[in-house]
């Protein structure tokens, strides 16, 4: 007990001065004049998060794309130097062409899963069961998951006991065991696997909430119409959910980009599966190379932009719409 003392003694203060600072500009932005006084009550309440922003991001980029115009042990400004040599490695050019398979293969594989499970399971009995058991891989860390999937792609030489469950499948359909994440390029798509397998439940209980709120008077319309299964979801279901979809396939995209768990705790970015965040980590931590981690961090960033700004748009459409 006595080693926790401390601890909760600073936790008491850390909340102390926390309801104090809140008081504080409680107290001063009622005694601002009342001329002006909206503009004292953004710059007191969002001064603050302004500053974390600044000192939690925006700073943090700044320095980043500095460092990636410096030389790794001189700290002598190289220019682009660092990108000239991304883009001249074979190796990094393999690491910006898995990059470039997850970012197609992940988002439409695990927007399309996500929202037929949703379309199968609407309105079934036991359906929050079922989504239960589809979302479930999200309550799992990507590590956690990673673990799982890399003993199911375990390998054992030939006429040993199989652990792997895809090699003790294969092996019992007459094949012989298999490397699964060992050959290349085929590597990479099994850990995209892992990757749909967690992101599916996301997309489909996003698109299943969007269904159900497709209103109920144009179902029946179009059912009245005497349209098929098949028109109801490219004419209804499709239009109607589509900002939802647009979401779901955009947040996916993103987390596609930054991914490193899974490539980290499966193979560990050998074997060519390694994509950009997992091969900054390597350059600027493992390899002594910050300034060509900083510029893989850099191209990481401008890849992310254009995708942030189609959601942007796709939003402002929303609001005009409405």
């Amino acid at each position: 007990m006595e080693d926790w003392q401390p601890k909760l003694l600073q936790l008491g203060y850390g909340i102390l001065a926390f309801v104090a600072v809140v008081v504080v500009l409680m107290f001063v932005v009622d005694k601002a004049p009342r001329r002006g006084k909206e503009r004292y009550q953004l710059a007191f309440f969002l001064g603050p998060a302004v500053l974390l922003l600044v000192a939690g991001l925006i700073w943090p980029s700044i320095r980043t794309i500095w460092l990636s115009l410096l030389d790794a042990r001189s700290d002598e400004v190289v220019g682009l130097e660092n990108y000239q040599w991304m883009f001249t490695q074979p190796e990094i050019l393999t690491v910006l062409r898995n990059t470039f398979i997850w970012v197609l293969i992940t988002p439409v594989s695990a927007t399309a899963i996500g929202l037929l499970y949703a379309l199968l399971i609407d309105k079934t009995r036991g359906e929050s069961v079922q989504k239960i058991f589809v979302f479930m891989p999200m309550a799992i860390s990507f590590v956690g998951a990673s673990i799982i999937w890399k003993f199911v792609y375990a390998y054992r030489p030939e006429g040993s006991d199989q652990i792997g469950l895809l090699n003790q499948v294969w092996v019992s359909l007459g094949g012989q065991p298999q490397q699964w994440l060992l050959n290349a390029p085929a590597n990479t798509v099994f850990l995209i696997i892992v990757m749909v397998w967690i992101q599916a439940g996301f997309a489909m209980v996003v698109l299943s909430a969007a269904i159900k709120g497709i209103p109920t008077e144009i179902v029946e319309a179009a059912r009245i119409d005497g349209v098929n299964p098949w028109q109801m979801f490219w004419r209804i279901t499709l239009p109607s959910i589509r900002p939802a979809v647009i979401v779901v396939y955009v947040t996916i995209s993103i987390g596609v980009l930054k991914v490193f768990d899974i490539v980290r705790t499966m193979t560990g970015g050998n074997y060519d599966t390694s994509v950009v965040a997992n091969e900054l980590y390597t350059q600027a931590f493992r390899a002594g190379q910050p300034g060509r981690g900083s510029a893989l961090a850099v191209v990481l960033f401008v890849l992310v932009i254009p995708i942030v700004v189609f959601q942007v748009r796709q939003l402002r459409k929303q609001r005009e719409v409405r």
